[in-house]
């Protein structure tokens, strides 16, 4: 194998792969450089394996609630190793086809850590790789602190996925506000676990819409999470089988915690790889600065995905990596990557999908021009159950013509009615494009061109 390609992606995650799919579908000779398994993060310890449990806590869900349908359900305990396996067995099915699927695509994949020696040179295992064109995709990894005394005995989301594989966790703590930590504390809730969430003074996801806050807020309430805004750690102290006590500030404990698991934030791996020896910038966050199209601070060196710090989501990265390959090989310059009007889904329970600016963003950029459409309901399927999950939508719209400018939606099928209106509102959809779309009845995602 010649070590000079017209194209290296450094990491096999969703960009890196992306690109190098796209340009050697034009003919150019590609490889991805990778060192753990393929796919990155979504597929093995990110969105692929959380929305299988997702779905498992929406089974036991749906379980409890065919009771007040009238059928005669007896629920038995969940068999946590068989759930388990069958996820893993289905992630080690995609991996599969990855090594195919890129055979097929004539992408070669390079084992090991790579490392820039030049702006043109990596090196690999002490072996060294040229290319016209560098793409770094290194995605980001998850925080643990490194102030609190006996951090280390807690698990981050990667470990959730790598070490729960026997028994389900049945005391669980959950550090952090942000929507990983949500999903983790309200699906193993859902699971049947006892949840605690610490997230020590700010606001449950912190930039998202306040009514999308204070409505998530109030159904993990309802859910019987527990809830501690003040508590600050100040060590975990491992006791016997391996439990854990959390110790406080204010001299209060939580005892017999079977995981602990750490979603504070993640930062780039861009710490790792030899940027130092390139002329490639990085803000003070460790982000890769790059333009419009993806372009570092060197000719020919680009970065894509969660270290450029725009949006953290598979699909972004995707998309980037499939339009620098149209931009560079397939002869269209005006394929850039758009990151506004990106809709994205949190699979909490009910999920929640959103799009544009909340209704705060909207107010301090555009002051009295915005105007407020909301709503919120028990959906029919839950108006026959006892648990009233309720769905909440909000439409925020800008000037006379009033284009929507934001939609944020809390309910049961949030995931999969936001995919369509995202079309339309990246189209410049209006409200009255919406009031003038007949409605689908009974749905809840009618009320979106209903509201008044």
């Amino acid at each position: 194998m010649s070590n000079h390609f017209d194209v290296i992606a450094i990491g096999a995650g969703s960009g890196g792969l992306s690109i190098a799919e796209r340009a050697a579908a034009y003919g150019a000779k590609t490889a991805v450089i990778e060192a753990g398994e393929l796919g990155g993060t979504c597929v093995n310890v990110g969105c692929v394996p959380k929305k299988v449990m997702w779905y498992g806590a929406s089974v036991a869900h749906a379980l409890h609630d065919g009771q007040d349908y009238g059928f005669d359900v007896k629920i038995g305990a969940l068999n946590w190793e068989k759930l388990v396996t069958k996820r893993e067995n289905f992630i080690g099915g995609i991996i599969d086809w990855y090594h195919d699927y890129l055979i097929e695509s004539k992408v070669d994949v390079i084992e090991g850590f790579a490392k820039f020696i030049d702006n043109k040179t990596l090196d690999v295992d002490g072996e060294r790789y040229t290319a016209d064109h560098i793409v770094i995709s290194t995605g980001g990894r998850p925080i643990i602190p490194t102030d609190i005394d006996g951090a280390e005995h807690g698990l981050t989301s990667d470990g959730f996925f790598e070490d729960l594989d026997e028994v389900q966790p049945q005391k669980v703590v959950v550090v952090g506000g942000g929507y990983i930590a949500l999903e983790f504390a309200m699906l193993m809730n859902g699971l049947g676990s006892d949840v605690s969430v610490l997230h020590q003074g700010w606001p449950v996801l912190e930039g998202f819409d306040s009514t999308i806050q204070t409505a998530l807020r109030k159904q993990m309430e309802s859910d019987g999470i527990t809830l501690n805004d003040d508590g600050i750690i100040s060590k975990i102290e491992k006791i016997a089988d391996n439990n854990l006590t959390i110790h406080f500030k204010d001299g209060s404990q939580i005892d017999n915690v079977n995981a602990l698991i750490w979603a504070i934030g993640r930062i780039p791996n861009t710490d790792n790889i030899g940027l130092e020896n390139t002329n490639v910038e990085l803000d003070p966050r460790g982000m890769v600065i790059v333009d419009d199209e993806e372009k570092t601070t060197v000719d020919g060196i680009y970065a894509l995905g969660d270290i450029i710090g725009k949006a953290p989501l598979t699909p972004v990265a995707i998309a980037a990596g499939r339009r620098l390959g149209d931009r560079l090989y397939g002869g269209k310059p005006e394929r850039k990557m758009s990151y506004d009007n990106i809709a994205t889904v949190m699979f909490t329970h009910p999920p929640i999908g959103t799009i544009g600016m909340s209704e705060e963003k909207a107010h301090d950029e555009y002051g009295d021009k915005i105007k407020i459409y909301q709503t919120s309901f028990v959906p029919l399927y839950h108006q026959m159950t006892r648990n009233k999950v309720k769905t909440v939508m909000k439409l925020i719209v800008l000037g006379e013509e009033e284009k929507i400018i934001g939609c944020h939606i809390m309910g049961l099928g949030a995931d999969e009615m936001l995919q369509g209106f995202a079309v339309a509102i990246r189209m410049g959809a209006t409200k009255q494009d919406f009031d003038d779309t007949i409605a689908i009845h009974p749905v809840s995602a009618e009320e979106l061109v209903t509201m008044k």
